[in-house]
């Protein structure tokens, strides 16, 4: 898969067939509209392509208002979205720089220079809510107006529900908010975790007696606190841990957002390796301690709750 940093350059474009949005978390309604547009590009003998946002649209404009609450929370990080797209049979993906230039072109201006001459648009798919240019003035039937006029097809994607519950991102982070991993993976169609590389850290934990590989985290993510994960990538099978999300307010006054994870009975040099992080069970929320010794602790008990749970879970499978 090829991935872009803004539009191609003239000799990199290639007609094809396109979807926009910001794809956070690739979700089963995300994955059955990529299969349309999969299916549209091999009969039409294109390439399959994805248009998505970084940031994301709502993040830049609560920066622009200086009110990062309205920002969303992150699902996945670039990297995992990236994989997924690539996963779902996507040829190439331009990632768009959102900013105050991007965002002011009208749905005109963004139909010829993005769609057109950019992109060389021959079939697009959308949702049947989707819009488009600056102040979203740009709709579903003027797009259909516009592929008339530049010779595009459009189609629209109705709603994809899951039993009663329309699947969207929205849906995904209330399901990750709540700890509730199970309705996260039905609506995603598989378990939740996060990949990254190994990098170093404080060296804390390794002083309180629990060593951990540290995940940088660079978007406030959808779920934070300390839950029961198991690792991929160090070993042959997934690896049972324990693992910290969010602030460390105890130690850190930072603000910035890390992974910790405690992987039992592991001691392996792994900077610089990519990991991926499955979420299993929430144990609690985040807190702040009053001194070292009382974190100490809470983090012995959280340990002893991990190893509990993957202990039934293996007499469960004899």
């Amino acid at each position: 898969m090829k991935v872009f940093r803004g539009l191609p350059n003239a000799a990199a474009r290639a007609p094809c067939a396109l979807t926009i949005g910001n794809f956070d978390g690739v979700h089963l309604g995300h994955q059955a509209l990529l299969a349309r547009v999969r299916a549209a590009a091999t009969g039409l003998g294109l390439e399959a392509a994805v248009m998505t946002f970084e940031p994301h649209p709502r993040e830049f404009f609560a920066h622009k208002a200086g009110d990062l609450s309205r920002a969303p929370a992150r699902i996945a990080n670039l990297r995992d979205k990236l994989q997924s797209l690539s996963d779902n049979g996507i040829d190439r993906v331009i990632v768009e720089h959102f900013s105050a230039p991007f965002a002011a072109l009208t749905p005109q201006e963004f139909t010829e220079k993005v769609l057109v001459e950019g992109l060389h648009v021959k079939w697009l798919m959308v949702g049947d809510d989707f819009c488009y240019g600056a102040r979203r003035a740009g709709n579903v039937q003027m797009l259909l107006e516009a592929g008339k006029q530049y010779g595009f097809h459009v189609e629209t994607l109705p709603t994809v529900m899951n039993g009663s519950t329309r699947i969207s991102s929205s849906a995904v982070r209330a399901a990750l908010n709540e700890g509730d991993f199970p309705h996260a993976e039905a609506l995603l169609g598989h378990p939740y975790a996060i990949s990254g590389h190994v990098i170093h850290g404080q060296k804390l934990g390794r002083t309180l007696g629990f060593p951990t590989l540290n995940l940088r985290v660079p978007h406030r993510p959808a779920l934070s606190g300390i839950f029961i994960v198991q690792v991929h990538g160090l070993a042959e099978h997934p690896l049972p841990a324990v693992a910290s999300l969010g602030v460390r307010p105890t130690v850190d006054d930072s603000g910035r957002v890390l992974l910790e994870v405690h992987v039992f009975d592991f001691d392996q040099g792994c900077y610089g390796k990519q990991v991926r992080v499955e979420f299993l069970r929430k144990i609690r929320d985040e807190e702040k301690y009053v001194d070292l010794p009382t974190l100490t602790a809470a983090i012995h008990r959280d340990a002893d709750i991990a190893r509990a749970f993957f202990a039934k879970r293996a007499t469960d499978r004899i």
